[in-house]
């Protein structure tokens, strides 16, 4: 099992902290979906690679393209904010 604490590392920064937590999601569920290379994943499903490194290395996103990645992952929006994600 992968865990969803892949590289949380908590600082005095909550934001970041926030944000090191759902790019965290993101890694863990494109991981648990079989997908390990993320710029195939980016590829196949219309995303920008670079947006999607940033992502799920704790940089900021606007909800479109989070959006965006969430629907890519085969998930809800509730079922990806329902775990992992404080």
């Amino acid at each position: 099992m992968i865990s969803n604490q892949l590289n949380i590392i908590e600082g005095n920064d909550p934001e970041a902290d926030a944000l090191r937590k759902l790019g965290n999601r993101v890694k863990t569920l494109r991981m648990q979906a079989g997908h390990f290379n993320y710029e195939k994943f980016a590829y196949h499903n219309n995303i920008g690679r670079i947006l999607l490194r940033r992502v799920e290395t704790g940089g900021n996103v606007n909800y479109k393209n989070l959006l965006k990645i969430i629907v890519a992952l085969g998930v809800t929006p509730s079922e990806f904010f329902n775990e992992g994600i404080d």
